[in-house]
């Protein structure tokens, strides 16, 4: 990923994270399929089971963006429950509780990939220059919480002022709200917005979105 970002001309600076700075680990989504299906006692294929998932995954991110709301990550489970004909009723939401928890721990041992060249260095490179940093992520299957405890075991929290997740705030990008958070926790208050500049890979969530509200916004093409 090319770090060709203007940092002389803006004091703040905010990050999606996937396909900006991170990737899924190659066989994460596989394992968590796996893991779903056998949790879960699901009486359907595998393939059939991934099919669901992704399916889902895909149209409750759609659903985020374009409501500007955020489907929980326990709504996901049950509508793919749900399509794979597993019996909700009988279900508790201490199970839930019980699978994310079993996912969080598969999503840091099968950890995301940083594709951000030079990443950490870029960081200290904002810093040293006496700026602000903060992530800002659309949510779905992994959970803000998840997130920082990923950032903090790559030695990335430090770097960071502040994050901002669609599932803590429950509203997602490109909604205004979720960019007027970001703007009402950076430290200096009289910051003008178009110092903010917010980077990201989504045409309509990072860039149309940030450009609506006032920052300025650097697309970036992801590296897949």
């Amino acid at each position: 990923m090319k770090t060709d970002i203007d940092i002389h001309n803006h004091s703040h600076f905010s990050f999606d994270l996937w396909l900006t700075l991170i990737k899924s680990h190659p066989e994460f989504k596989a394992k968590r399929v796996e893991l779903f299906s056998s949790f879960f006692d699901i009486d359907q294929p595998i393939a059939e089971v991934a099919k669901a998932v992704k399916y889902y995954d895909d149209l409750c991110n759609i659903i985020n963006e374009v409501i500007g709301g955020n489907v929980d990550t326990f709504e996901i489970y049950l509508l793919i429950l749900g399509s794979l004909n597993v019996d909700l009723k009988q279900l508790e939401k201490s199970k839930l509780k019980e699978f994310y928890q079993k996912s969080e721990d598969l999503f840091l041992e099968y950890k995301p990939i940083v594709i951000f060249e030079n990443l950490h260095q870029f960081f200290e490179e904002i810093k040293a220059r006496g700026k602000t940093i903060n992530i800002l992520s659309n949510t779905g299957f992994i959970k803000g919480r998840t997130m920082r405890k990923f950032l903090i075991n790559e030695n990335l929290d430090q770097f960071i002022d502040f994050h901002v997740y669609s599932d803590e705030a429950n509203c997602s990008k490109p909604n205004p709200q979720i960019f007027q958070e970001v703007k009402c926790l950076i430290k200096n208050q009289d910051l003008d917005l178009q110092q903010v500049l917010h980077i990201g890979d989504n045409p309509v969530a990072d860039y149309k979105g940030a450009k609506d509200f006032g920052f300025h916004a650097h697309l970036l093409t992801p590296k897949i």
